[in-house]
């Protein structure tokens, strides 16, 4: 009885980190997706007006060029603000369910 009382409670644990877990994810997708949508609009913008106003642009940067370069830059965004924000959340939790030390 006390065996299945204690992986019960080890389940119940497991489940509530498996919960977290994906919740921390989950913020740092949706983070990552803002960030690159932010990226990608600053990021257009100038290039596409380069293209217009510069003649080495023009010259220089064809459609996918400018594609490559818009889409790396919005790559870039996602997962550095992902990694950034799951770790952060992490952080976070992990130190939520620390006792405080008294010295």
């Amino acid at each position: 009885m006390a065996k299945n009382v204690a992986q019960s409670a080890s389940l119940a644990s497991l489940d509530q980190k498996l919960a977290m877990a994906k919740r921390c994810s989950h913020e740092g997708v949706v983070a990552g997706a803002k960030a690159a949508i932010v990226a990608s609009i600053a990021t257009a913008i100038p290039t596409l007006a380069s293209v217009r106003m510069l003649p080495w642009a023009r010259a220089n940067l064809n459609h996918t060029a400018q594609a490559l370069i818009i889409s790396t830059v919005a790559g870039a965004a996602y997962f550095i603000v992902a990694d950034k924000t799951v770790l952060a959340t992490a952080r976070k939790n992990s130190f939520k369910h620390v006792p405080n030390m008294e010295a």
